[in-house]
């Protein structure tokens, strides 16, 4: 019943252009990123995902006008994740995972060698790199194959474009 719901209001949402990322997808934050850390822990997520975007970026706009938006999308990622959104070019300050305040965009460049956008960066709770992708997915789909991807712990003995072709064999049955 649960599903059909889902299903339903997916439809529903899809039709009407999706639900707005920025208030159902990524959580709301001071930039304080080791208090991020700790709410992770406390909510017993299996990742913090930082979003890192510009505002130029095509791929970006694709990807919330297109997948970011999309309830089945984020009812999954908000079960699983943390999610935080980093303008590359932001001025704005942060509090880094080591507690030293830097430039939103020195956290993205400097600190995490952000070159391209979008990238999804996925960290332990602990704060450590896990999991990264770069680039928009092809679709909802592929982007739920990542959050699998992660959520289940197969980024540990394997890489997305090998877990990727696995679902595709999968889907294909």
């Amino acid at each position: 019943m649960i599903l059909a719901t889902l299903l339903v209001w997916g439809t529903l949402a899809r039709a009407a252009g999706g639900l707005d990322p920025y208030e159902h997808f990524f959580q709301t934050t001071f930039g304080d990123f080791q208090e991020e850390l700790e709410l992770t822990r406390e909510e017993d997520k299996k990742a913090l995902l930082i979003f890192f975007e510009m505002d130029e970026c095509p791929f970006c706009h694709r990807m919330k006008q297109n997948v970011l938006n999309q309830p089945e999308v984020q009812a999954f990622y908000r079960e699983h994740f943390r999610i935080l959104s980093v303008d590359v070019n932001g001025d704005v300050e942060v509090t880094n995972f080591q507690g030293e305040t830097v430039r939103q965009a020195d956290f993205a460049f400097r600190e995490n060698r952000v070159r391209a956008t979008p990238v999804f960066q996925f960290y332990d709770p602990e704060g450590n790199p896990i999991a990264r992708f770069t680039g928009a997915t092809s679709g909802v789909e592929e982007f739920l194959w990542l959050g699998e991807f992660v959520a289940e712990g197969h980024y540990k003995d394997n890489n997305f474009n090998r877990f990727k072709r696995e679902r595709q064999a999968q889907s294909r049955q």
